[in-house]
Parts: C-alpha cells; structure tokens; sequence
C-alpha cells in the first residue's frame, strides 16, 4: 500500500476538511480554501433547513446538528477547486447533496427501525415515522428549491441521481431474483444507492466550475468508484475493528441480520473448513456466543479475502480515473483518499 503523498502531512494538525476525506491533513494552501467552503456550505445548509413552524425546523435541524464528515459537500468543493471554485452555483450545489443525504437517512432509519443516528436518537425514536418521512420530504423539497435556481441540466441530474437511489433501494428492499447472485445483486444496488450521489458530488464541483469535459467525466467516475469503496470499507470494518474503533460495536451489521458483502460472499463459499460459518450465517446471529463464534470465524475467513480484494479493486478504479487530471494538491488529495480505504480496513 502507497503512503500518503508527502505534501498531504505538511501541517502539523489536520482541519475539518482534511478529516473529512479521513486524512491526516492536506497541504499547501488547499486546506484553508476548503475550510471556508465548508463554512460557506454550512451556513447555507442551515438557513436551507430553517422553517417558520417552530417544529418542522427542530425536526429538520435533527441530523444536521447531529454532525457529519460533509463528505460530499466537501468532494463537491474539491472537484471545483480544478476550475473556478469561487463560481456562484458551487457551494449551493454542495448543499444539495447534503440535503439529499440527509432526507435519505430520515427515511433509511424508518425502513431499519433504527435508534440511533450520528450518536444521537433517530427522528423516529425522537418523534415518530411519519415525522422521520415527511421530514426526509421536507429536506428534499429543500433541494428542490436550490436545484430550480441552478439550471435545467442541474435539475435533470438530480432527478437521475435520486431515480438511482430509490431504484437501489427498492432493489435491496425486495432483494435479488430467485436466480440472482446475490453478491451481484449486493454490487448493483451498492452502486446505485451510494455511489450514486457521491457521483453526483464530484460532478456538480466540476460542472459549476467549469472544468473542462474530459476531467469533469473522470471526477464523476471517481466519485461513483469511491463511493461504492467507501461502503465496502466500512462493510469490513464493521466485522474487523475492535470494540469502539469503528464507532459502533462490532459485528453490528451481523447481529441485526443485514447481509453486508463479507456475510454475503461467506454464505456463497465453498470451502468445507468453513461450513460452520455457513451454518451460522444461515439465521439469524442474536445469540451471544454464536454472534462471537460467526464474528470470529468471519475475521479469519477467505471472505473477508475476498471482500478486501474487491475492495482493492474499486480503489484500483478510483486511481485510474484520476489520470485525466492535473498533478497537483487536488489529485494527491483524491488519491491519498483511495489509500485511506485501503488502509482503515487493513
């Protein structure tokens, strides 16, 4: 693995830029750039999601004041900084992504009956569902709004980009075909409900900066490659890390029945060693001991082998994507953020 480039740790303490894209720090002038532009998006993304009903705003400040790396905002900032990032249309449609994100993790957290979020109760364990759902809306037609005033193409992306994501959605939702792969299928929605709109980031920043053509296509392949990592990444970490170093306890995903790509490539192996792992991965892993014994049998398993390999390769993707770009901090900085994949699961 690739150390990080030399002129990504020149500052002695990483800002929130450089700790949004998980690295130690970005170099140069770069770093302070960013930051303002986070301020910027922040700033916005606030006044985005204010509301004149005292509760429609508490409900939509929820996650926003939760916290969150930005990361897609601050990729969009990225991508701009390879043309004019002061462009007026860059920093409304970072928030546009971010708002996006959010109103998805509204709903995610009613289809997961999940509890918690960033640290902090779901708005469906604060309030309820319907408050959780139409609270997603509200934040979407909050996007809406800042879309009509960027332009047609803008909107026609957008309107793509959330056709993916309910799509992938629907698709993991339903589940695969009877005579699917069920690691393809895992693939294909994992491209279009993440990768999606991490394309979708990049590409914004690059468009409203005008940035030529030919980089603009590669940025927005990047963003879909290192999405789709980016998932993977935390799949394997999930299964991998030790207690508190992933921010949740481990082998969550494991006990709450979701069939990540580790579990998935696990259940499709072959390898007589491992029936036991089969046995246990075929229902569900709430019991204590049998959630330790799965949790150890996977750590050791060739699918996780074959999970961090797949995960390399999308890393590998990411990098040749990057190839039409200039040298300089903005290309290190995307692919320092591929070894950073690499590394967080290692």
């Amino acid at each position: 693995m690739r150390p990080l480039r030399n002129n990504l740790a020149d500052s002695a303490m990483p800002g929130r830029a450089a700790a949004a894209l998980g690295l130690s720090a970005i170099g140069g002038d770069l770093e302070p750039v960013l930051q303002r532009g986070l301020d910027e998006v922040e700033e916005l993304l606030r006044a985005s999601v204010a509301s004149d009903f005292e509760f429609v705003g508490e409900a939509s400040r929820h996650l926003v004041e939760a916290g969150g790396k930005r990361f897609r905002p601050l990729l969009t900032l990225l991508a701009a900084q390879l043309g004019d990032s002061s462009a007026p249309g860059v920093v409304p449609a970072a928030v546009v992504v971010e708002l996006t994100h959010l109103a998805t993790l509204y709903h995610d957290d009613v289809m997961d009956e999940a509890d918690v979020r960033r640290g902090a109760p779901s708005a469906n364990s604060r309030w309820d569902n319907s408050v959780a759902i139409l609270t997603g809306d509200f934040l979407f037609a909050r996007a809406s709004d800042l879309l009509a005033d960027l332009g047609p193409e803008a909107v026609r992306i957008q309107a793509r980009t959330f056709e993916r994501l309910v799509t992938g959605q629907i698709r993991e939702t339903v589940g695969p075909a009877p005579d699917a792969d069920p690691v393809e299928h895992y693939m294909s929605v994992l491209t279009d409900k993440t990768g999606s709109l991490v394309a979708t980031a990049a590409r914004f920043g690059a468009m409203f900066a005008g940035v030529p053509d030919p980089i603009r296509t590669g940025l927005t392949s990047y963003g879909e490659a290192v999405g789709i990592a980016f998932q993977i990444s935390d799949d394997l970490l999930d299964i991998a890390s030790e207690q508190g170093t992933s921010g949740k306890a481990p082998g969550t995903d494991l006990r709450e029945g979701i069939a990540t790509l580790p579990i998935l490539l696990a259940r499709a192996g072959r390898d007589p060693a491992e029936a036991r792992l089969r046995e246990l991965l075929s229902g569900p892993v709430t019991d204590r001991d049998c959630h330790a014994e799965a949790l150890a049998a996977l750590r050791t398993s060739d699918a996780m082998a074959r999970a961090r390999s797949m995960l390399t390769g999308y890393v590998d993707r990411a990098k040749l994507t990057l190839d039409p770009l200039p040298a300089g901090p903005v290309r290190d900085a995307l692919a320092s953020l591929c070894d950073v994949m690499l590394k967080r699961t290692a």
